[in-house]
């Protein structure tokens, strides 16, 4: 138990795959994923977008690969690419077939919609020929006809009796490094479905709201979705499903994982919603540093509040901080003492500059910490 135990997360206990090079559950990090709209076929679009992604600090990213003109492209894509590529297959067994041949880490694909046994033994095959690992995707929208007919409707039991029935097949011939979706557009459905899923299986959990909306829909479905299992413990790699650019989903996951503890990349902004105390415009100054500190990948925090009311007591709790003040001059803090003031003009580009020189601190501190180390 840590000295804030109201801050500690019991993770569940799950076996771990590796998606390439990347591993996923155990006691490794929750991995943040997306999934390009490029189509997959324009290989030179699709490697600019997954670029984007990378830069916003995705994991794994995942193409969606329906046809020959996909799979063809796919080999570039993966060598182009800095983050293992999850090929997204429905139906067309083949296409798997391909993708793996092609490099793909991982495929997505439900066994039981890919045809006879025979079928399943193929891609399994092609699996472990190439170190593909599999994501069996559930999802409610699309579960199977003798599911809804046994239960009405897409229900948490149907979910999982769905994922365990493409379990199994892909157990019946000894294939066992997969990890398992069972997503919904209902908040709901998706957490009941994943809670009882946890309980019946080992292997590592895919999270997602599917098809949640649009950005900021799909940000509040999304955090409160994936946000409440990984709260509970259960969760190994999560995409949140936005209409939205995919590095903007990638932006979104890595805000659950910082806003829980989870995981921590590049800066945390504490930031007041502003009112008529304000000595600057918090709302515009916030969005504009937001937009300049994207490149930075240290985690630290920064702290941003209007006015002397709260603005020293988050400060102290923060790397760098700044409080407004009467007639356009600010006061900054650093490490959670008062240091100096900045000018209205100024204050953009310096806090910047600030925020860049404290992360170059904190990695050559880093640094020098494992050099010492090893």
């Amino acid at each position: 138990m840590s000295i804030r135990p109201w801050r500690d997360i019991a993770r569940r206990e799950c076996r771990q795959i590796m998606v390439g090079n990347v591993p996923v559950g155990g006691d490794a990090p929750v991995t943040v994923q997306t999934m390009t709209n490029t189509p997959t076929a324009d290989a030179a679009a699709t490697i600019d977008q997954i670029r984007r992604c990378e830069d916003a600090g995705v994991d794994i990213i995942r193409v969606s690969c329906p046809d020959t003109d996909s799979t063809a492209a796919l080999s570039q894509i993966v060598r182009a690419a800095q983050v293992p590529i999850v090929a997204d297959i429905h139906f067309h067994y083949k296409r798997a077939l391909e993708a793996a041949d092609a490099g793909a880490a991982c495929l997505r694909i439900n066994p039981g919609n890919i045809g006879s046994s025979e079928r399943v033994a193929e891609v399994v095959r092609a699996a472990k020929a190439n170190g593909c690992a599999i994501r069996i995707g559930v999802n409610a929208g699309s579960l199977e006809k003798d599911l809804l007919e046994k239960y009405g409707e897409p229900c948490p039991e149907a979910l999982v009796e769905s994922a365990l029935d493409h379990i199994k097949l892909l157990q019946d011939h000894d294939f066992h490094e997969y990890k398992v979706a069972v997503k919904a557009s209902d908040v709901f459905l998706a957490v009941a479905a994943y809670q009882q899923l946890a309980e019946a299986v080992d292997c590592p959990l895919h999270l997602g709201i599917t098809e949640a909306g649009g950005l900021i829909g799909g940000t509040v479905k999304s955090s409160i979705g994936i946000g409440s299992l990984l709260w509970f413990g259960i969760g190994d790699t999560i995409r949140v499903s936005l209409s939205a650019e995919p590095e903007e989903e990638v932006r979104v996951g890595f805000e659950i994982l910082k806003a829980l503890g989870i995981r921590n990349r590049g800066v945390r902004v504490v930031s007041c919603p502003s009112c008529a105390r304000q000595g600057f415009d918090v709302i515009r100054t916030v969005q504009a540093l937001e937009e300049r500190l994207q490149h930075i990948r240290t985690p630290m925090s920064l702290s941003v509040l209007g006015c002397v009311v709260n603005g020293p007591g988050e400060a102290r709790e923060t790397d760098i901080g700044i409080t407004g003040g009467g007639n356009g001059k600010h006061m900054v803090y650093l490490s959670g003492v008062t240091d100096h003031h900045v000018q209205d003009a100024d204050m953009i580009e310096h806090i910047v500059r600030l925020v860049e020189a404290k992360a170059a601190e904190i990695d050559a501190a880093d640094a020098a910490a494992k050099l010492a180390a090893e």
